[in-house]
C-alpha cells in the first residue's frame, strides 16, 4: 500500500475517529420500520457539512417522494410503499476524478434501527465511548462506521496531497431499515456509476451474494363462541396451524432441493401469531406473519410467491371450513436476492485491495438483504458489500465497531480508488 497514504493516516487517524463519534452522537433512528417516518435529517445535515468541506463537485440533497418508490415498484418490483418522508432526504456527493471513464459509487445508509429497551444499554446509545479499541453505540456497526469510512477515504486522499483519481459517488441514504427505499430513490433519480460497494459490515472479508426476502401477512377468519360449545364454533388459531404446517412441509422440499456454495439453504419463518381474546372463548381470527429468504439465480421473487401463495390455497382447499373463507394472504416488504460474478475484474481489484491492508480474505455469502441487490439488479453493475464490523453486532444493544477495522477499511476503500486508476 502506498507509503505515503499511510503516513497520512497515522497522523490524521484520531481525526477520522472523532467524525465518526459525531455521526454516532446523532439520534437518526428510522420509526416504525419507516412507515411512521425517520429522524435522519441532522445527521444527513452532518453528512452535508463534511462534503463541502471536502469540497466535493456536486451535492445533492433529494427529498424522499412516494411516486419515486411507486415507480420502482412497477418497474422493479422493489420498494416498499406508504412511508412517512417528512424532512427526510438523501445526500449524494459526487468527486469528479482526472482520469475519466472509470467510476465508482460508496452506499452507506445513516438510519439505525431504535435502540429498543434502554435498560440494557450500559451507556446512553448515543453518547458513543470508546473501550478496549472498541467504539460502542447505536449505528456503529449498522453502519455508520462504513459509510464514514467512504467519506473519510475520500478525505485521506486529498489529506496525502492526491488527486481524485477515477469518479467516486457517495450515497448517505434514508430508510435502509424500512426495506432500502432511500438506495431505491438515490437509483431512479439517476445516479450510478460502473461498479458499487455497499459498506455494510462484511466480517473483515467480501460479501458476494446474499438472500432475497419477502414478508407475508396470512389473515384467517373463524366463528367465535364461547369455548364449552366449541363444536359449533370455527377456531381460527387451529386453522392457521394447519397452513402453518403446510408451509413447512414447503420449506422442507426447498431445503432439499436448492442449494448455493455461498449460501445457506433458503428458510421460512414464521415470526408473529396472533389471535384470540380469551382462552373461554373460540378465536375467529388469527393473523400470522412470515418471513422467507430465498436463494439467487436458482430462486426468484415470483416463484416463491407464488410458492407460498400456492401452498396455503391448496391447503385451504382441503378444510370443509376454509374452501368457504379463504385466508387473505398480502405481501408488506420485500427486497430481491444478490449475486456478482465471482471472476468478476473489480471483485479481484477490490479482494487485492483489500489484502494490500489486512491480509488474506474470503469471498462469501450473507443471509440477511440489503442495498446491494439494488445496485447489482437495477443498475445491472458488479456490487459487492465490503465494510467494517459484524452482523451479530447489528440491531443489539451496546452495538459496536471495533476501531482497528475502522481503520482498516478507510485505508481499504483509499487504496480501492488508487487502484482502479492503474488498472
Amino acid at each position: 500500500m502506498d507509503e505515503k497514504l499511510l503516513e497520512t493516516f497515522e497522523k490524521n487517524k484520531r481525526e477520522y475517529l472523532h467524525s465518526l463519534k459525531k455521526l454516532v452522537s446523532i439520534d437518526t433512528q428510522l420509526l416504525g420500520h419507516g412507515i411512521l417516518g425517520g429522524k435522519e435529517k441532522e445527521g444527513q445535515e452532518y453528512i452535508e457539512e463534511i462534503f463541502k468541506s471536502l469540497n466535493a463537485d456536486e451535492i445533492f440533497k433529494e427529498p424522499m417522494k412516494e411516486e419515486t418508490i411507486e415507480q420502482a415498484y412497477r418497474e422493479h418490483n422493489e420498494g416498499n410503499l406508504g412511508h412517512n418522508y417528512e424532512d427526510r432526504y438523501n445526500v449524494v456527493a459526487k468527486f469528479n476524478g482526472k482520469s475519466k471513464g472509470k467510476s465508482i459509487l460508496f452506499n452507506g445508509h445513516i438510519d439505525t434501527m431504535p435502540p429498543g429497551e434502554l435498560s440494557k444499554w450500559k451507556e446512553n446509545p448515543h453518547s458513543p465511548y470508546e473501550k478496549e479499541g472498541k467504539l460502542y453505540g447505536l449505528g456503529t456497526a449498522d453502519m455508520k462506521s462504513g459509510l464514514m469510512a467512504s467519506i473519510m477515504a475520500v478525505k485521506l486522499i486529498k489529506d496525502a496531497g492526491y488527486e481524485i483519481p477515477v469518479d467516486i459517488t457517495i450515497t448517505s441514504v434514508v430508510d435502509e431499515e424500512g426495506g432500502g427505499n432511500g438506495s431505491i430513490a438515490a437509483i431512479m433519480n439517476g445516479h450510478k456509476a460502473d461498479t458499487a460497494i455497499v459498506c455494510e459490515p462484511s466480517e473483515n472479508n467480501i460479501i458476494a451474494a446474499h438472500m432475497g426476502f419477502v414478508f407475508f401477512e396470512v389473515k384467517v377468519k373463524g366463528v367465535a363462541l364461547h369455548s364449552g360449545y366449541k363444536w359449533n364454533g370455527v377456531n381460527a388459531i387451529e386453522k392457521a396451524i394447519k397452513l402453518i404446517r403446510a408451509l413447512n412441509d414447503m420449506e422442507h422440499k426447498w431445503l432439499m432441493k436448492y442449494k448455493h456454495p455461498l449460501l445457506p439453504p433458503p428458510t421460512l419463518n414464521i415470526g408473529v401469531i396472533e389471535g384470540g381474546t380469551a382462552g373461554s372463548t373460540v378465536p375467529d381470527e388469527c393473523t400470522f406473519k412470515l418471513c422467507l429468504h430465498y436463494l439467487p439465480k436458482v430462486m426468484n421473487y415470483d416463484q416463491v410467491v407464488k410458492e407460498v401463495t400456492e401452498t396455503i390455497n391448496l391447503r385451504a382447499k382441503g378444510d370443509d371450513w376454509l374452501q368457504d373463507n379463504m385466508p387473505e394472504i398480502s405481501i408488506y416488504q420485500a427486497g430481491g436476492a444478490f449475486e456478482v460474478d465471482l471472476e468478476d475484474e473489480f471483485v479481484k481489484l477490490a479482494k487485492r485491495s483489500m489484502e494490500q491492508v489486512v491480509g488474506d480474505i474470503q469471498l462469501l455469502g450473507g443471509a440477511a438483504g440489503n442495498d446491494a441487490r439494488l445496485f447489482s439488479n437495477i443498475l445491472e453493475v458488479p456490487t459487492i458489500i465490503m465494510g467494517p464490523g459484524y452482523a451479530k453486532q447489528c440491531h443489539s444493544p451496546n452495538e459496536y465497531v471495533n476501531i482497528e477495522d475502522y481503520f482498516n477499511f478507510i485505508k481499504i476503500y483509499a487504496n480501492l480508488i488508487l487502484n482502479m486508476n492503474k488498472e
